[in-house]
């Protein structure tokens, strides 16, 4: 196989995973010992994320012309790259304790749902909570108000005298 035809294979290989990626992140992962780096991509993999470096030249042939195209002026210097395929913040969420734990690991930007983000937002976006965990909280956030209002009409009723009835345990 020529050069050219290899190169065209790992550019292909970085178009497949762009099309089905809903996040993607870079960062500048220089400076890593071989066992942070094998941590941290052990974890990526329990994430449901795919990283991998790449020579910025077969990035940006990659992204060119696409909704990744914003990311060619973060493409200077090393570059990892983080796809996050089945949540849009899974791969900035699965590096946040890695970029918070190592100083030499940062973000270089992402797009997250077609949308751009620096350095910066990464940050912010990596703290988010799973679409999982949002869900949760948000359910559990409207049954609390719904447990409160039937304790209080029970107590009401008992006081007016009433019978009341136990309501079955929720699940």
């Amino acid at each position: 196989m020529d050069k050219i035809a290899a190169k065209q294979v790992v550019v292909d290989e970085i178009k497949e995973k762009l099309d089905r990626a809903q996040g993607v992140v870079l960062v500048n992962a220089r400076g890593l010992t071989v066992a942070q780096d094998t941590e941290m991509r052990k974890a990526m993999r329990e994430a449901g994320v795919d990283y991998k470096v790449y020579k910025n030249t077969m990035i940006k042939r990659a992204i060119e012309n696409t909704v990744f195209e914003p990311l060619t002026s973060q493409l200077d210097g090393p570059t990892a790259v983080a796809f996050g395929y089945d949540d849009a913040t899974s791969a900035a969420r699965a590096l946040d304790k890695f970029v918070a734990q190592y100083d030499v690991l940062q973000y270089k930007g992402g797009i997250i749902e077609g949308q751009y983000y620096n350095d910066q937002e990464m940050v912010a976006i990596g703290k988010i909570p799973s679409k999982e965990q949002l869900l949760s909280r948000l359910l559990g956030s409207f049954k609390a108000p719904m447990s409160s209002f039937a304790r209080v009409i029970k107590e009401v009723a008992k006081k007016n005298g009433g019978e009341v009835e136990e309501a079955p345990a929720e699940a």
